[in-house]
Parts: C-alpha cells; sequence; structure tokens
C-alpha cells in the first residue's frame, strides 16, 4: 500500500473509532501525531480528504473535520439511495443464482436467530457485517470501480452518522432485517420494480432512523 493510501486508511480509521470528531478543528501537526505517518503524508491526502468532503479548509482557522448537519445527512443518504437504486435494480435482474444465495443464506441465518430472541453483542456485530456485506456486494455487481469508490467514501459518511445511532442496536435490529429480507426476496423472486422498491424504502427508513425520527 502506497504511502499516502495508509495515510488515507489510518485518517478513515480513527474518524471512525472517534479519535477525531465531526466538527473538530485539527491541524496537520496533530494528525502527523495521530497517525504516526510523516508531514508529507499527511499533506498528500489533504486535497483527497477535502474532495471527499471529509474535511474542509476554512481561512485563517485551519481544516476542520466535516460536520454532521441536516444537509451533510441529507446529502450522504441521496447519495446512497441514487446509487443503490441503480445496483439493486442490475443486481435482481443480472445476479447469478450463487451470488443471491451468497446474501441470502447469511441475512437469514441471523434473522433466524434474532426471532428465536438472540441479542447478543456477537449477533449485532455479525448482522452489522452482513448488512454492510450486502449492500457492497450489491454496488460492487455492477463492475464499476469509479463507482464503488464513490459508494465507499459516502459509506464513511452514513457510519460517522449512524455512530451516534450505535448501528445497528437491539432496538432497530429486526426492522433493519425485515427491511433486508423483503429486498432480498424481491432479488431472489426476479422482481426488479419491487427490489428498487424496497431498497429506496429501506434507505428512507435509514435516513429517518439516523436523524431520530420516532417510529422509525
Amino acid at each position: 500500500m502506497k504511502l499516502r493510501d495508509r495515510a488515507y486508511e489510518s485518517f478513515r480509521q480513527h474518524l471512525l473509532a472517534s479519535n477525531i470528531r465531526p466538527g473538530q478543528f485539527v491541524s496537520q501537526r496533530e494528525l502527523v501525531a495521530l497517525t504516526g505517518l510523516s508531514l508529507g503524508a499527511i499533506r498528500d491526502i489533504i486535497p483527497r480528504l477535502e474532495a471527499d468532503g471529509l474535511i474542509v479548509t476554512l481561512p485563517k482557522r485551519g481544516m476542520q473535520i466535516a460536520s454532521l448537519d441536516l444537509k451533510f445527512v441529507r446529502n450522504a443518504f441521496g447519495l446512497r439511495q441514487v446509487l443503490e437504486c441503480a445496483a439493486v435494480a442490475a443486481f435482481a435482474a443480472e445476479a447469478s443464482e450463487a451470488q443471491v444465495a451468497g446474501l441470502v443464506a447469511p441475512h437469514r441465518e441471523i434473522m433466524h436467530r434474532a426471532e428465536t430472541g438472540e441479542r447478543s453483542a456477537e449477533l449485532l456485530d455479525e448482522a452489522q457485517s452482513v448488512d454492510w456485506a450486502m449492500h457492497e456486494t450489491i454496488v460492487d455487481s455492477l463492475g464499476n470501480e469509479l463507482i464503488s469508490a464513490t459508494y465507499r467514501v459516502n459509506g464513511i459518511k452514513i457510519r460517522l452518522i449512524r455512530l451516534k445511532q450505535s448501528l445497528l442496536s437491539e432496538d432497530v435490529l429486526m426492522s433493519a432485517l425485515t427491511e433486508h429480507e423483503r429486498i432480498l426476496s424481491a432479488i431472489a423472486a426476479r422482481d426488479v420494480h419491487g427490489a428498487v422498491l424496497a431498497m429506496q424504502d429501506h434507505i428512507v427508513s435509514a435516513r429517518m432512523r439516523a436523524l431520530g425520527v420516532a417510529g422509525a
């Protein structure tokens, strides 16, 4: 891995670990101390971080980690909806039976455990991994590296937003799994329109949960 890629990945990990926080002002030297990488490597990634919308540079104030305001949330979920609805339409129409089964089997195993009352930390972690893997697999099936890269940067923003909601929690586990089941059932039935509607509903629900809307 190139040094600038290591620096970007280190920044991402520290951001998601809340070692640096949305809205915080940070200097290049503070990032050097945090990541353990060189000043040159940090300077190399600043234009990329700005282009990705993860930091903004303010005159006379320095660099600020992106703030999780309403515009940030709407933009992140809006882009997610555009990318994933297009991807799930193609996946429902073109994915092989093996690809579909590869998503359905782990999801239904998690759902069975949840339906029998399990709410362990292990289950929540596994459910979160299955969640991310399902969405990434559907997007990656387009075979477009630019779309996949854009989706993963946006994924950092979605995860930042959802850190405040503790990601998949006991409170939202069953509703999220039920939404996934609708998506996967439509895919398995090769119902392209139904898959797009189910994905759209799921993303709208996720946005409402991120905004703390009651009943979401």
